[in-house]
């Protein structure tokens, strides 16, 4: 079923009537001759500039990728708000196999659709775009941060963005043992690609137990060879997720990993992990509390690196950066005091803390 544009009919009841809408703005982007297909979803502006990366995936359909889109932005705002930005939340999408179509043609023309709002979405790196990626978009177009070094970035976001979760990791455990070391503590992490290696690294760092798995066999083995003891590696997330005497599992890949199917099956009593929107449905979060799982709201705990490109608009200074991060372990020890205070889920807490820093900003 379409409307009269043409476009999916449940695509545009989400974003009118819905709650998961309440979206400001959504454009449709497409440059034939570079092949570029985008969608930018800027869900808010009530607290700055909506802040968002560029997903580049292949979707199996347009819809796939504007409901992708829209979730996206909409957590992005959450996500700035708790990480106490002046930014809302906006997302893109690029449409395609990254392997397949990705050329500086394409990056152009995106890069002149993010410029062609001024200045409402502030765009950076997400799954299939790189540092080297935006630094061709900005080119074409100043709000873009994730840039290199050489060309006046702050480089890779996902060292802090390990280092950010890494923190909540600490909190939970903080919360659930009353002690924040992760020594002797058996740790799962699924995706070991930009952020997870870098998570591994603070994980033995502490004296915790690693077990991994990722599609990519070639990743697998660079944490190996990296750390030759503490760490195993299992064939798949479902091995992972139903490892034995697991304390901590860590969602580092797509989406959607806590779902009807893996949560009655988790033996970790904490989740804490870098992918966003680990949660597939609403209710998620009840079913993982019911079974006495203590969940560390992704957009929470993941947030440093979105604090190093937003720091990166005023002249990046890594240490101030980090000491942001740091406050990741605060803000997740507060939610989940939130959460017992008024007897809610922690992502319910942290949703209820968000959605009052925007409401104050738009004064009401």
């Amino acid at each position: 079923m379409t409307d009269v544009t043409g476009a999916p009919a449940d695509v545009l009841h989400t974003l009118f009537h819905s709650d998961q809408g309440g979206h400001e703005q959504v454009v449709l982007c497409q440059d034939r001759a570079s092949g570029l297909k985008a969608v930018i979803a800027i869900h808010s502006t009530a607290l700055g500039p909506a802040l968002g990366g560029t997903r580049f995936y292949p979707y199996a359909s347009e819809q796939e990728a504007v409901a992708d889109a829209l979730n996206l932005a909409r957590g992005m705002s959450y996500k700035n708000a708790l990480a106490g930005l002046d930014h809302g939340g906006g997302k893109a999408v690029i449409i395609g196999d990254p392997e397949q179509i990705k050329s500086e043609e394409l990056l152009l023309a995106y890069g002149r659709f993010v410029a062609s709002l001024g200045g409402r979405y502030v765009t950076a790196c997400d799954v299939g775009t790189y540092v080297a990626d935006m630094d061709v978009v900005a080119r074409e177009c100043r709000w873009t941060t994730g840039r290199s070094p050489e060309n006046g970035g702050a480089g890779d976001s996902s060292v802090l963005t390990a280092f950010g979760v890494f923190q909540g990791m600490r909190a939970s455990a903080q919360h659930l043992w009353g002690d924040p070391t992760l020594r002797g503590r058996r740790v799962g992490v699924s995706g070991v690609g930009k952020v997870g290696h870098h998570l591994v690294d603070h994980l033995r760092a502490d004296g915790a137990e690693v077990v991994i798995t990722d599609v990519r066999a070639e990743s697998v083995r660079r944490i190996l060879d990296r750390h030759p003891s503490g760490v195993t590696a299992v064939a798949d997330t479902d091995t992972l997720i139903r490892t034995e005497g697991l304390d901590i599992y860590a969602p580092c890949a797509l989406g959607g990993a806590l779902n009807d199917d893996t949560v009655p099956v988790l033996t970790a009593r904490i989740v804490c992990g870098a992918a966003n929107n680990q949660l597939a449905h609403p209710g998620v979060e009840k079913d993982l509390a019911d079974r006495g799982i203590l969940y560390a709201p992704d957009y929470v705990v993941n947030a440093g690196g979105v604090i190093q490109v937003a720091d990166e608009l005023h002249g990046f200074d890594f240490d101030r950066c980090k000491a942001k991060a740091t406050k990741i372990f605060d803000t997740t020890l507060a939610i989940f005091a939130r959460a017992k205070q008024d007897g809610i889920p922690p992502a319910a807490a942290a949703d209820r803390i968000a959605e009052q820093r925007m409401a104050e900003a738009r004064g009401h």
